[in-house]
Formats: structure tokens, sequence, C-alpha cells
């Protein structure tokens, strides 16, 4: 009897040898007679980035300097879209002192009361103030502006934003920070600084709510916030100094598009290994599965077929499509996928050699698959090939998150003796 590992995809020799080393060890311990062989496939068929990754945008980063503008406003309106209250909150925790915002000799707020806010013991009576009066506006805007005959209704249509303008709106008018905010604006700069920090709010809720159904360009974007803060009684194109001096520079720390472009060379060839190779597969995956044919068939023995990830989804694809052709690969008489997407391919209709719902052929061999239900690249495969015997799943918990998880399986006892259950299952000598 013979072992045949096949690993998955990313993997290049260094890695392999170490992982090959632990599955060597354990199946020799229990199989003591059986040979333990491995197909090495990365070098020869794993995918490299062919012209030096010149294709990458980044991978040769430019002189360091100051931000770039356009980097750090993609950078704020990432933070927008997962807070669109945090320009508020800027406002209403740190952002402009009242008319009686001093603080006593204790350092307290003298100026601010629960009930009446921020009061000034010199206004007339019956004057609302600025940010009250640019909150009223608000809440009076319609919820609904019609698609023709008004320029905000228009790119609210036109972006797929309309559906959820409304409760956008209900969300900043309603927030007790757009209320402590309006109570803290006193005079009229402090109101438009905060007409315009409404305004994003607003804009960024209902593109958080639109996800990616929303149709809008950076331009479409910065035009419903000026149209927005108009009718707010506001005329700023851009977030005021006191949120822009706190979020700016916070959002470039934050936020994973400012990382992301930097990075963007580096993390590109970091993973090319691994989904190039998935890519690289789905395209020429003639080459990888000749190549595991003739590995298989060089010793005629009875071969125990253990593939990791990619190296399981080349397997299936092998021996389904031998057995379609009615050619079943001597030899093959356990299959064993570790952390796979082979079932979940099937499902996709991207598995090579099965169309969804199609049964796996006779000759196929007794398929054990195992599986981590923390690892997301491992699937069930029994259910989707519900009634057929030879089809079984076996989790496995290394108690590992993902990705640590993908490739714990190894070194895991639990395995291994199911491996042994499923060889006597098969009467395989």
């Amino acid at each position: 009897m013979r072992f045949l590992f096949v690993h998955g995809t990313g993997v290049r020799r260094e890695r392999h040898d170490r992982l090959f080393a632990q599955v060597r060890e354990r199946l020799t311990a229990r199989f003591p007679g059986a040979a333990v062989d491995s197909c090495y496939w990365g070098d020869r068929f794993g995918a490299t980035l062919g012209a030096g990754g010149r294709s990458v945008p980044g991978l040769r980063p430019g002189p360091q300097g100051a931000p770039d503008p356009v980097d750090a406003e993609t950078a704020e309106w990432a933070l927008l879209l997962a807070d669109p209250l945090c320009e508020l909150r800027v406002l209403a925790e740190a952002g402009w002192a009242g008319p009686g915002d001093r603080g006593d000799a204790d350092g307290e707020d003298a100026g601010y009361d629960e009930d009446a806010g921020y009061g000034d013991a010199f206004a007339m009576p019956g004057v609302r103030a600025a940010g009250d009066r640019v909150l009223a506006l608000l809440e009076g805007l319609p919820p609904a502006p019609p698609p023709t005959g008004d320029e905000l209704g228009a790119l609210l249509h036109g972006t797929g934003l309309a559906a959820g303008f409304a409760a956008a709106l209900d969300t900043a008018a309603g927030s007790a920070e757009a209320a402590r905010a309006a109570a803290r604006a006193a005079d009229e700069p402090q109101a438009r600084e905060l007409a315009t920090a409404l305004a994003r709010a607003v804009t960024a809720a209902a593109l958080a709510a639109a996800t990616d159904e929303a149709d809008c360009t950076g331009a479409e974007r910065d035009r419903l916030v000026e149209l927005l803060t108009t009718r707010l009684g506001g005329d700023g194109r851009v977030p005021g100094a006191r949120v822009a001096a706190v979020l700016g520079r916070l959002a470039l720390r934050v936020t994973t598009q400012p990382l992301l472009d930097a990075r963007r060379g580096s993390l590109t060839a970091g993973a090319t290994p691994v989904l190039g190779d998935i890519l690289r597969y789905q395209s020429r995956g003639h080459e990888l599965r000749d190549f595991l044919h003739a590995r298989i068939t060089a010793d005629p023995g009875p071969t125990v077929l253990i593939g990791h990830s990619l190296g399981g989804i080349a397997l299936v694809d092998l021996l389904t499509l031998a057995a379609a052709r009615g050619e079943a690969v001597p030899g093959a008489e356990l299959l064993v996928t570790v952390g796979s997407q082979a079932p979940f391919l099937y499902e996709l209709g991207a598995l090579t050699a099965l169309e969804p719902g199609a049964k796996l052929p006779y000759g196929f061999p007794r398929w054990l698959n195992v599986y981590d239900r923390h690892d997301v690249l491992s699937y069930l495969a029994a259910p989707v090939f519900p009634g057929d015997a030879r089809v079984s799943d076996h989790e496995v918990r290394s108690r590992q998150p993902f990705p640590a998880c993908h490739s714990a399986y190894w070194k895991q006892d639990s395995l291994y003796e199911r491996i042994e259950q499923a060889v006597t299952e098969a009467e395989i000598g």
C-alpha cells in the first residue's frame, strides 16, 4: 500500500517539505509497511508573475512625501461609510465652545444645561439658536425628492441612493450627536460647519445602505453633499476645520484603503502563489492532472490519495474525468481531501469534471472529505452527493482561527485515526 500526498495552493518547496515531513511521520507510525510519497507540483505548475509584476499599479512605490489629497479624501469617506455620524460626534464632543462655555473653576462645562443645551444669557427671547435652525431644516427635508424637476432628487435616483435616503435623514436628524452638535453651534460660521457635517452624514448613510448597489462617482457624491449643505443653510464644500483636523489624519491611520494603496504591489506579489495557483489551475488544470496521473500510475499498487486544498480539487477532477471515460485511475483505492473547496466548486458549477447535480461516475473511489468549520476554505461533500455511500465527511477541530486552521490538520491525531478507519473500511492491504 502506498500513500501519495498532494499539497495545496500557494505551497512552494520549503513549505512543502515541512508539511510533508509531518504527514510522512504520522502515516509511517500508523502504517509501518506502507510507502509514503509526495507529489510536489508548486514549482512546475504553480503561478508566477511572468512580467515581474509590471501589470500591478504601485508595485514600485513612488517617492515618500505628503499624503495625496485624493488618498486622504478617500480615507475620510471610508471612515464615514463605516460610521456616518463620526464627524457629528466630533462636533458634539470636541467642537466649538458655546457662548457661556468657558468652564468653571473646577473645569466643569458651565455653559451646558441638560435640558436647555448651550444657552446664551444675552439671546433675544424667541430667537432660535443657529444650530437649532440647521437641525430644523434637516428635519424638514422631503424624504422622497422627485426624480425629475429637482436636482437633488434626480441625483439620488441616478446614483441608486434614493431608496435609502429617508432612513439616512432619520439616522442623522434623530441622532444624539446631531442634537448635541446643534446645541453647541451658536453662531453662523459654526452653523455652516454643522450643515456640512450633517450633509456628509446623510450622504454617507445613504451610500452605506446602498452598498454595492450604489452607482455613485466621487463627483456625484460631492454634489449631493453640496446640495444638501445649501438646503441646510451652509455653503461649504469641504468639512469644517475642526472636524478635518481630528478625523483627517485619523482616517489615514485607521481605514484600510490607504494601506491597500500603499501596499498593493507587495500584497499582490505575496498573494500571487495562493490566488494565482487557483486561477492557473482553472485555465490550465489539465497539465497538473496529467502530472498527477503519471505519478499515481507509476506504482501499480493500491494507493491512498491525500489532497490538501487545491490538491484535493485536482484529484477529484482527475478521478472523475477518468471514471467518466471508463478508465478509472489504476491503483486509486481511496481519496482523502483535506480542507478542500471541491464540493463548493461543484455547487457553483465551477468544478471541471462535474456539472451541478451530476452524480459521481461509476469507478470513482471511496472519498473521505475532512473539514474544519473554522476553515473557510473547507466544505462538506456528503450533503452535495446525497445517497452516495462512497462519500463521507469528517470534522477536525484544531481550535485555531482562519487562516491558521487551514494548515493545522496535519498535526491532529483525529485526522490520521479517521484515515486509518477509512483504509480498514476500504480493505486496502
